[in-house]
Parts: C-alpha cells; sequence; structure tokens
C-alpha cells in the first residue's frame, strides 16, 4: 500500500495550536475521524492513547508517528499535522515534536501495518524531507511532497 493510499488532503492540517501530546492525539483523531463510517473519533483517540501508554511513538528529529488499531476499520488511514511549535513527546532523542503523521489500521492487520510503520520511519528519517514539510505553506503542498517523496523513495 502507497502512503499516498492512506492519506488524503482534507486529514492533513498545517499550523495547529496543541500544546500537549493528549491535544495533539486528539486533533490527529479527528481528523482519522472524518472518513470513517464505524469509529468515532473518541474511539480513534482511545486506540492511539492506549498505544502512546506502551511506549512513545516519537521517533525523533522532531517526528511521531502515533499508531492504532480499531474495530470495525476495513482499511488503513492515515493523517498528518504539522504544528505551530514543538511540544514534549517523549521521543527517543527527548527534542521537541511538530511533525506527527498517524495511522490507524483494522484490528487484525499485522505485516501491513508493521510495512508501512516501516516506509513513514524510513521516510521521516531524511532531514531535507523534514525541513520541506515544515517549509511547505499549505495543505496541498504537504499532501505533494508526500507523495512526490514517496514515490521517489520506493
Amino acid at each position: 500500500m502507497q502512503l499516498s493510499d492512506l492519506l488524503s488532503e482534507n486529514r492533513i492540517a498545517c499550523d495547529v495550536g496543541a500544546h500537549s501530546k493528549k491535544r495533539a492525539l486528539e486533533a490527529l483523531s479527528q481528523l482519522l475521524a472524518q472518513d470513517q463510517q464505524y469509529a468515532t473519533a473518541s474511539d480513534i483517540f482511545d486506540s492511539l492513547l492506549s498505544r502512546e501508554r506502551l511506549g512513545s511513538t516519537g521517533i525523533g528529529y522532531g517526528v511521531a508517528i502515533p499508531h492504532g488499531r480499531v474495530k470495525n476499520t476495513r482499511q488503513a488511514s492515515g493523517a498528518f499535522i504539522r504544528l505551530t511549535e514543538g511540544i514534549d513527546f517523549d521521543a527517543i532523542d527527548k527534542a521537541p515534536v511538530d511533525l506527527l503523521f498517524a495511522m490507524l489500521v483494522p484490528e487484525e492487520s499485522t505485516d501491513e501495518h508493521l510495512q508501512i510503520l516501516s516506509e513513514l520511519a524510513s521516510l521521516f528519517n531524511e532531514q531535507s524531507f523534514r525541513d520541506s514539510l515544515r517549509q511547505a505553506s499549505s495543505t496541498h503542498e504537504i499532501y505533494s511532497l508526500i507523495r512526490e517523496r514517496q514515490q521517489t523513495h520506493t
């Protein structure tokens, strides 16, 4: 599955003013819930928060990849937010997080879930890509950057 298949422009938000991990997860849950028939923002938030309690999804360099499983979802979906300022996310490098890509997967998903997480981690490991996302002026530009970068990355 392509990352661009997970994401749509309406599930991207720029300059979100979340000042805590909880608020950032709430914002991502709202975006993810837009296209869900059977899962509410509350269900999604609970899933993301439960996963965070197992250990931070902050991978370093100001990036976090929160993810969770939700019953009754048929396919994986994603949402991206760029925060106005970095927040404490208990990231492995202790740096504040300002770029978050959340992923929601069906409850029974395993290999696909891990493959997507690996691809995301690899993509966000590139400084030029992170810099481009931070400098983008619109959700359209962010969506285009993710699509283009993934095509040259695979």
